[in-house]
């Protein structure tokens, strides 16, 4: 593995869309379908499913992201309700067509885990060392029990808790530092793995010990080491070097 600061981890926190399970091409395209008919009436290029997708809404809550696609774009939309239903009127109508997307995509299609993540934290239960899975999603729970990696995590920390605890999204640290807090290691004694910006931010900010970039793609390694990966890996099993001496 790359030169990292790796002395002193106890502990591994894990962004679960993209890291874990391979759901994060089912999640651009339910943007797309909530994205693009707001696009298309303001005349518009649709939503760019690669670039656009990782830029602005990976790893962030549903509103957040909406919010800021439509800011990059110059477009204004009324807030709405939490209760708005799927549409294009305002931020949230658009988060909830997401939403409606992403349930369908999900029935239709399914998220496997990635074969790396599977031997990783395999590797991380042999040796004692604590885990935890966090998402902005709601669906995390769903994603990794379906994945068969559910048994694998100490702790997950999902949307949905989040929503409850009042914790903001990313580049906000406080979903990871509440995972780490109830792993009950301190977050600069963690590692945080990550494949969004947002999310190598938000670990960056919290004072995480190791912040991982993950990059199965050809051109984002640069983007997530600027935002505060210490390292990038494009697969997994290589952080078992720079975490086999974390122990309980």
């Amino acid at each position: 593995m790359a030169d990292g600061p790796t002395h002193g981890l106890r502990a591994v926190v894990f962004d679960t869309d993209g890291v874990l399970t391979d759901s994060a091409s089912l999640h651009a395209a339910a943007w797309r379908e909530a994205f693009d008919p707001v696009l298309t009436a303001a005349g518009q290029p649709p939503f760019d499913a690669d670039g656009e997708y990782r830029r602005w809404v990976d790893g962030r809550s549903r509103p957040d992201g909406a919010a800021a696609l439509l800011t990059a774009r110059d477009l204004r939309l009324p807030d709405g309700a939490p209760d708005d239903p799927p549409g294009v009127g305002s931020v949230r109508a658009v988060a909830a067509a997401k939403e409606a997307a992403f349930t369908r995509l999900l029935r239709e299609r399914g998220a496997p885990a990635w074969p790396d993540a599977v031997r990783l934290l395999r590797a991380l239960d042999a040796a004692g060392v604590p885990r935890a899975a966090v998402s902005a999603s709601r669906h995390a729970g769903e994603l990794l029990a379906a994945a068969g990696l559910r048994e694998l995590f100490d702790v997950l920390l999902d949307g949905g808790e989040a929503a409850r605890l009042g914790l903001p999204g990313k580049p906000d640290p406080a979903l990871f530092l509440a995972a780490a807090a109830r792993l009950g290691v301190p977050a600069g004694e963690c590692a945080l793995v990550e494949d969004a910006v947002a999310g190598v931010a938000a670990g960056r900010r919290g004072g995480f010990g190791l912040v991982v970039g993950v990059d199965r793609t050809p051109d984002g390694v640069t983007e997530l080491a600027e935002h505060g990966a210490d390292v990038v890996v494009r697969d997994l099993t290589d952080l078992w070097p720079a975490t086999s001496e974390a122990r309980r």
